[in-house]
């Protein structure tokens, strides 16, 4: 290294005089020119399409505006760039740092674009965001080290940056392959696992536990795929994962015990198909539909629109009313009380009648009202009826149904009674039997 770096200061002020010639200034104020007329473009572009005004849009006029604010740049410097050099070859002056960056824009363009594709196979989020840059940036780098023939003096000096642990030898640029390999296969498995689940959602033949439980399944596979791809590519010894295999145990047995827990009962889950994304359960006490089973957690929309994350180990341990199990049809209880001096039959026949006003009580199966008994303030009916659609509520229709049944009793003249008790004294202190003297009237 000391040797290269004491070449590198030889050739430096070489270097500047070549960059100070009259030939490299020409090309150097052409490439600026291209910059500026690339960044006038660009501005124009962003006002004819609104991109600085940060108007939603959807659909291919979001990928279109997206693609352009992307390129629109480093293509339109590329074009007056290819000017400037038809000019100076006119002029027979030399074009070869030109010739260096017009490959450089070339290949900005079509990476940009390659990323920016390749990132709608995700859902937006802001890390996702503030990497494309990076990684964008990152390639470009790489290719325009290759472009400039630096590439493999760059690479030496990152191998030579190295220590031994053992038999392996670990350098730099093994880490920098280990980790761009791990993100670049890690990025592969996540796409086509993603692509996998969406092609699944839209199958009509495979049930929704059974879409659950296979992209569980590939998702696991391929991740754990690319890691040992990228190891195996660097070049470190499989072998050297039973060390690790033996550090996780460890870890799991001493403080991972409940995310290995919920890991497994969410496998557990879609295996035996108790649980499945659509039905409605009740957990602790949380009433709700099932909106997705993740690797740790059931996500469980209420009907207030709150989402609580349930842990997949409580599902298992914990008792679970699964309100559409086997089918989505649920019997619903209107416990009713009537005065012992009105007509029963009459307020069992307005209950039925009550049922008609509203649409989700289903004919079949037939709703009922029973005489459930005789209590202490008047005579004890119940209404029951059936729906098949629980997520959308079941407070909601037995209010409108009680509701129903208070106006049907007020037309009838029939009573709901109140609370009544019978107070029977046995005995009382002898003060309060005696009658008080009546006072002398006056004069």
């Amino acid at each position: 290294m000391e040797e290269k770096l004491a070449q590198l200061l030889e050739h430096l002020p070489l270097w500047f005089e070549q960059i100070l010639s009259a030939t490299v200034l020409y090309q150097l104020i052409v490439l600026l020119l291209a910059a500026l007329g690339g960044l006038a473009v660009n501005r124009l572009a962003s006002r004819l399409l609104h991109l600085d005004e940060g108007t939603p849009a959807s659909g291919l006029r979001h990928v279109t505006r997206r693609t352009v604010q992307k390129v629109v740049f480093p293509l339109s410097m590329l074009l007056w760039g290819l000017l400037g050099k038809g000019a100076l070859m006119l002029l027979a002056l030399p074009v070869v740092l030109i010739d260096i960056v017009v490959p450089l824009l070339l290949s900005l363009v079509l990476i940009r674009i390659l990323v920016y594709l390749l990132r709608k196979g995700f859902p937006p989020t802001p890390m996702l965001l503030a990497w494309e840059n990076i990684v964008s940036t990152g390639i470009w780098l790489v290719v325009a080290l290759h472009l400039l023939g630096w590439l493999p003096a760059v690479t030496e000096t990152l191998d030579a940056v190295a220590f031994d642990m053992g038999r392996t030898r670990i350098s730099l640029l093994s880490t920098i392959k280990l980790v761009v390999l791990v993100a670049l296969l890690l990025t592969l498995a996540f796409w086509i696992s993603g692509l996998l689940e969406r092609r699944m959602k839209l199958s009509a033949y495979m049930a929704p536990s059974m879409q659950v439980a296979f992209a569980k399944f590939s998702k696991f596979f391929l991740i754990t795929l690319a890691f040992l791809l990228a190891i195996d590519a660097v070049g470190i010894d499989l072998t050297a994962l039973a060390v690790f295999g033996g550090a996780l145990g460890v870890g799991i047995g001493f403080g991972l015990q409940r995310i290995a827990s919920n890991f497994i009962s969410g496998f557990i889950l879609v295996l035996d198909r108790s649980i499945k994304p659509g039905d409605v359960i009740t957990v602790g006490g949380q009433f709700g539909r099932v909106e997705e089973l993740r690797a740790r957690y059931v996500v469980v929309k209420s009907r207030a629109g709150v989402e609580t994350l349930i842990p997949n180990e409580n599902l298992i341990i914990s008792e679970v009313i699964n309100w559409s199990y086997t089918d989505p049809y649920v019997r619903i209880s209107i416990p009713v009380q009537v005065s012992y001096d009105d007509d029963p039959e009459q307020a069992m026949a307005l209950m039925l009648e009550t049922i008609q006003t509203s649409p989700r009580v289903l004919a079949y199966p037939e709703s009922t009202v029973q005489l459930r008994g005789f209590g202490e303030s008047g005579i004890d009916l119940e209404l029951r009826i059936w729906i098949r659609d629980p997520e959308a509520g079941v407070g909601n229709i037995r209010s409108q149904i009680n509701l129903a049944i208070w106006r049907a009793f007020k037309q009838a003249g029939i009573t709901i009674p109140y609370p009544q008790r019978d107070l029977h004294i046995k005995s009382a202190p002898h003060s309060l039997t005696e009658v008080a003297p009546s006072a002398p009237e006056e004069p």
